[in-house]
């Protein structure tokens, strides 16, 4: 009886913290309703916005700041 009751005890401290890490909740494993929430994202819609993203006039330089500045260059 002794042994049963460790077994007992074992499990139910190694399921404690399975079922904390699933926080409570049951798997249902019906996720199809959430994921039909989900706005579709339209392809052309999507392109033609990128389209009217304007261009850089000048190449964006992240380093700029990190180097030090360029000498003025002396021709002979």
């Amino acid at each position: 009886m002794k042994t049963l009751t460790m077994a007992a005890v074992v499990l139910a401290l190694i399921a404690v913290p399975a079922l904390a890490q699933m926080g409570g909740k049951r798997h249902k494993g019906d996720d199809s309703k959430t994921e039909q929430k989900k706005p579709q994202v339209d392809d052309k819609a999507y392109q033609a916005a990128l389209k009217r993203i304007p261009e850089p006039k000048e190449k964006y330089d992240p380093w700029s700041v990190a180097r030090p500045a360029e000498p003025d260059k002396k021709t002979k």
